[in-house]
């Protein structure tokens, strides 16, 4: 086990989803080389520069990160040597969790002995973007897999996989990461000595039975609240942290954006609980009402 932890290895990754893998890795007694993570970027309303959150947690860990714009050689000339400088005698393998860019084969080609994606679906369902949310609007179960990273999109074979349960599903966006995020970095903590040891036969995908989830868009929280209750319960439990399932109300001559921040079904109807109407601050919707009149 010692030699295991003793291996120089890359991770890639960027949100909270990553940081929830990188602990438990690390609570494990597994500490990367590298991170390479995105550039920091500018968020909230006064667009402050802001670092991505693997990029904050490798700081607070001593350890060595980058944020290239690109892995392309075409768009970043020297990012595969850059990302070889940092263990000149090789790095043997590579986790990848919520990166977020497209990895080019000749990154994957740098771990000797290859990368491993945590995905927070139950593969072949839900290969893609936006697990976590589309399993909210269109699934009543989930899970976590471990894959080996090949070219395609969340198409590699199988290493483990694991059904969570969910109690009270649909949940709120933010607590299906927590609950994945950590089962995942468990699973793989579990699992990595016996996979870096030769171990374990990976499972070839059931390619027939992939379903896939798109990159979320702004105008996907839109909310239509003649659709049914549930519907739009999934939508604003699913869009609860980005980009917030919204309607759009009266007040006075304006019409204004209206977010939904929480919400719940009582008698097959949907209750609106808190929202956060445009400009304000967030508030229960009994309150809003009144200041409609």
């Amino acid at each position: 086990m010692s030699q295991t932890k003793n291996k120089n290895w890359i991770f890639f990754g960027t949100s909270h989803f990553s940081v929830l893998v990188l602990e438990e890795l690390r609570v494990a007694g597994f500490l990367p080389s590298l991170v390479v993570t995105v550039p920091d970027k500018p968020k909230g309303r006064k667009m402050i520069l802001t670092p991505p959150d693997t990029k904050v947690w490798a700081e607070k860990n001593g350890v060595s990160v980058i944020q290239p714009q690109s892995l392309r050689e075409g768009k970043n000339p020297g990012i595969v040597e850059k990302i070889r400088s940092f263990s000149p005698d090789g790095f043997d393998f590579a986790i990848v969790a919520s990166y977020g860019k497209i990895i080019p084969q000749n990154i994957l080609d740098i771990p000797h002995l290859g990368m491993l994606n945590v995905h927070p679906s139950l593969l072949p369902r839900l290969r893609g973007a936006s697990p976590l949310q589309s399993a909210i609007l269109t699934e009543n179960e989930t899970g976590v897999t471990i894959m080996q990273l090949d070219a395609d999109m969340d198409n590699g074979p199988i290493v483990a996989q694991e059904k969570i349960v969910v109690e009270n599903w649909p949940p709120y966006e933010s607590e299906l990461e927590e609950l994945l995020g950590h089962a995942g970095g468990k699973l793989l903590a579990e699992k990595l000595p016996d996979w870096l040891a030769g171990k374990i036969v990976e499972t070839e995908q059931n390619h027939e039975l992939a379903t896939f989830c798109k990159k979320i868009e702004k105008e996907d929280g839109f909310l239509n609240l003649e659709d049914s209750a549930e519907t739009n319960l999934r939508k604003i439990r699913a869009y609860h942290t980005w980009p917030g399932a919204y309607f759009f109300a009266e007040r006075g001559d304006k019409k204004i954006r209206v977010i939904v921040k929480r919400a719940s079904l009582a008698d097959g109807k949907l209750v609106l609980e808190k929202v956060v109407p445009e400009g304000k601050k967030e508030m229960s919707y009994a309150d809003f009402q009144r200041g409609l009149h």
